[in-house]
């Protein structure tokens, strides 16, 4: 029986590695879309936000649909639109072109919310954390993916004569995994709690016969219907949002808030999504930014395990707030790196970059020493043209930069393990958790619209960001906004593992 929902929740949670490779991807391309289509900071930061600009608008309907149609269906038309996407974005002509695929992929993003209410809905008690964290494990082996796909085609580009076009082939490489999601999903079973929901008792029966042993079906069916019972009649959507506010959800909804906005303030997207630019200002290189980037990707892998070993052990309240302290003091040993960074060309890396078209003019900034990227980007600007300087920037602070950056280097991936150990995947599973079947198809959706909200917005400005605010604000900024978050959750999470949904419910009420 077990194995079932393992079988189960695996699929469904095999669009998580969809989503994964779909939103990192992406960060290969940024430079190659940059010089094609001739972008600006805000048109990159569109490209790469638009599937979070697209979820915003897929949630609400989602949620709506989710009750009409039923998970297992609307999950069929997810991993459709996901494909629709991937051919769209590989096959782009132009710059609206391809945020107008990346768009339609983010309609495709409210597969993790939708995930997290299935397989909340078909796992056992006791297996529940593990089963709605598998969900975040195939995020980040997608990630994982992404990042090693766009590295062998970086390097690969000559070798088979991809060209140009090597940015094609990586956004083209979600294809596969799309279509093979697409027919798996036509083997799992409908959620018993939906069914049950819209009054279809008998096959809710044959699905939890499916899931659990005979002895517990009836126990099962009777505490589904008892909370049903105690919820009343199926709630009109507008119902559910106003019951959303009500005084019996008052902890649920701020811990759900509170966790909606922090797992995106912390950064994580930006520095997942813009990983080879994040590791360009380390004044490392493309080449080895792009192998660093796979090193983000292995080590959300390793941590994200362990989080499915120990969160039905340790428990989600502990995990959550450790978790949030040690993503907070990495992103601290970032911003310091970043502040004791300099940049200066000396007669010996201006010979180096004698390559760089217009290097003639660098001569003007030749011993200037600048204590901030901002200033020295702004040099660079003057000195060679946005386009031209934005084109060379890697090499140039490869040359130029002074910095720790092996320290740098370890609180980003220090800031890479924490999440995966703690809010990445915790969130998802106390979401899947903490509200009732009654409010849920819309109280999760509505929590993953404000994380949404919240990861459009940082990976749209990023750019803007990193040229305008420098890396050291940006990651201090990360640092202090994700401190508040931790405050707030220390005092109001509370402890939900190896309890039912129907248990959580009762106390969080009381």
């Amino acid at each position: 029986m077990k194995n079932r929902a393992l079988l189960y929740a695996t699929i469904v949670a095999l669009g998580g590695f969809v989503f994964g490779l779909d939103a990192a991807v992406i960060s290969g391309t940024v430079k190659f879309i940059t010089a094609e289509f001739g972008l600006s900071d805000l048109e990159v930061g569109a490209v790469v936000s638009a599937p979070g600009f697209g979820v915003l608008f897929a949630l609400p309907l989602a949620s709506y649909l989710s009750d009409k149609l039923g998970r297992k269906t609307m999950l069929q038309i997810i991993a459709a639109v996901y494909l629709l996407s991937a051919v769209g974005s590989a096959l782009a002509p132009g710059f609206y072109t391809l945020v107008a695929a990346r768009f339609v992929g983010g309609l495709a993003f409210t597969s993790l919310s939708l995930a997290s209410m299935y397989i909340g809905e078909i796992a056992p008690p006791a297996a529940r954390g593990k089963l709605v964290g598998m969900n975040q494990i195939n995020i980040v082996v997608g990630l994982s993916a992404a990042y090693f796909i766009n590295y062998l085609l970086l390097n690969g580009a000559d070798t088979f004569g991809l060209g140009d076009n090597v940015w094609r082939y990586m956004l083209g490489s979600e294809i596969i995994p799309a279509v093979l999601w697409f027919g798996l999903l036509f083997t799992i079973p409908r959620s018993p709690r939906w069914l049950m929901l819209v009054g279809r008792e008998s096959e809710a029966r044959g699905v939890l016969g499916r899931l659990l042993p005979a002895g517990e079906v009836d126990g099962a069916m009777t505490e589904i219907r008892e909370s049903l019972d105690r919820s009343g009649p199926q709630a009109t959507f507008g119902e559910q949002i106003s019951e959303l506010f009500s005084p019996g959800l008052r902890i649920a909804f701020w811990v759900g808030l509170t966790f909606a906005v922090v797992q995106q303030i912390t950064g994580i997207n930006a520095i997942l999504f813009y990983a080879p630019t994040v590791f360009e200002q380390l004044g490392v290189g493309e080449d080895a930014a792009f192998s660093q980037a796979v090193y983000v990707g292995l080590t959300g892998l390793v941590f994200t395990i362990l989080a499915l070993v120990f969160i039905d052990k340790l428990g989600r309240r502990p995990m959550t707030i450790y978790g949030l302290l040690w993503a907070v003091l990495s992103l601290a040993v970032c911003a310091y790196g970043f502040h004791a960074a300099t940049y200066t060309l000396t007669p010996e890396t201006l010979a180096n970059l004698s390559d760089v078209p217009g290097a003639q003019s660098l001569a003007a900034l030749e011993g200037v020493v600048y204590h901030s990227d901002v200033a020295f980007k702004a040099a660079l600007d003057e000195a060679l043209g946005t386009t031209v300087a934005g084109a060379n920037e890697g090499t140039i602070l490869q040359a130029a930069a002074t910095l720790p950056g092996t320290l740098i280097l370890c609180g980003i991936l220090s800031f890479i393990a924490a999440f995966h150990f703690s809010v990445g995947p915790i969130m998802w599973i106390v979401f899947s958790e903490i509200f009732s079947t009654r409010v849920r198809s819309v109280a999760i959706p509505a929590f993953a619209f404000v994380t949404s909200l919240v990861s459009y917005l940082t990976q749209q400005f990023f750019p803007w960001q990193l040229a305008h605010m420098g890396a050291r604000d940006i990651f201090l900024f990360y640092a202090v906004t994700s401190g508040i978050g931790l405050v707030i959750l220390y005092f109001l999470l509370p402890e939900t593992k190896g309890k039912t949904i129907e248990e959580i419910e009762a106390e969080m009420r009381r």
